[in-house]
């Protein structure tokens, strides 16, 4: 059965642009080209339109649904492998001609109830982009301590009231058992929350940490991150599309530290190591894509050039 959520692609032409520094009327290019972050295909679909014959198209997801999706695409061009990108370093070095990272979550992994990522809909609290491996967010929430708690809170979702939320959450599973449902915490970090910005639900912060921490988020862009270093062949391009200031600042401060050349203090006279990437900057969405579809407002578009001789 067609499921009922749709998606819609943030920063669709922006993010293939940036892939494709020659433009849309340049000969079709032939080379790799991975979309990390497949989700629902908008971003795949767009590539592939570019590429010749060719070209290759390599996607990751470690969502079932979204690899489900991508089987739907009949294309000799187009792979895709139900892994995390933290598993790009498994790519050839010296392979790959651009490299997209969206690291949004879908629309349809958010408007499902099933899969607990919304406080706005009554569903198991689970949370997991990959629900066949790994600990939900509710079996986290059953054993975690109270410090622990808060500083999943505190450190991924930058909450002031980290540690009443904590001591919510301990003490609500101390009196009744744990919590299961996403409501159920919504109305518990609801009750903790004594001060909100205006129109956020003073849940939104604790979901985002929760969120990052049971999918290893952080830890995964920066092991992505550096594997781009190596897949990327001369000339590369790397595409980071970011959502929150955590993910934005881990992609600006890798790419400002790989695109200035280093010097040996303990040498001061030998040539400085060559710079391994190239920053071109940060794209935002226009105001007409923010009108349309809200998810795009906080979305900020990094790009970098792999350098020939910073390997």
């Amino acid at each position: 059965m067609q499921e009922p959520w749709t998606h819609t692609t943030v920063m669709l032409k922006e993010a293939v642009d940036a892939l494709f520094p020659d433009g849309p009327h340049a000969p079709p290019p032939a080379g790799t080209y991975v979309d990390a972050t497949f989700g629902r295909g908008g971003h795949s679909r767009a590539i592939l339109a570019r590429l010749g014959p060719e070209g290759r198209l390599i996607a990751f997801d470690k969502d079932a649904e979204a690899v489900a999706e991508a089987a739907r695409i009949q294309d000799a061009r187009f792979s895709i492998r139900h892994q995390g990108f933290k598993d790009l370093g498994e790519l050839p070095p010296g392979s790959v001609s651009g490299l997209l990272l969206d690291l949004g979550i879908s629309s349809p992994q958010i408007d499902n109830p099933a899969r607990g990522f919304s406080f706005r809909f009554e569903g198991p609290l689970d949370m997991r982009m990959d629900t066949t491996r790994g600990e939900s967010v509710a079996e986290w929430l059953a054993t975690a301590d109270q410090q622990q708690i808060a500083e999943v809170i505190r450190d991924y979702g930058e909450e002031r009231f980290a540690v009443q939320i904590a001591k919510a959450i301990v003490a609500r599973r101390q009196e009744r058992g744990p919590i299961s449902t996403t409501t159920e915490l919504a109305q518990l970090v609801a009750g903790a929350v004594k001060t909100r910005e205006p129109g956020q639900n003073p849940a939104t912060r604790t979901f985002q940490a929760l969120r990052i921490f049971i999918n290893a988020e952080l830890e995964e862009l920066q092991q992505a991150l550096e594997a781009s270093l190596v897949v990327l062949k001369p000339q590369g391009r790397l595409a980071v599309i970011s959502f929150h200031s955590l993910e934005d600042r881990i992609v600006k401060q890798f790419i400002a530290k790989h695109s200035r050349e280093v010097y040996d203090r303990r040498a001061p006279f030998a040539a400085p190591k060559a710079m391994k990437l190239r920053s071109l900057g940060r794209v935002k969405p226009s105001q007409a894509e923010v009108d349309g579809n809200p998810r795009a407002r906080s979305a900020i578009l990094r790009v970098a050039e792999r350098t020939a001789d910073g390997g």
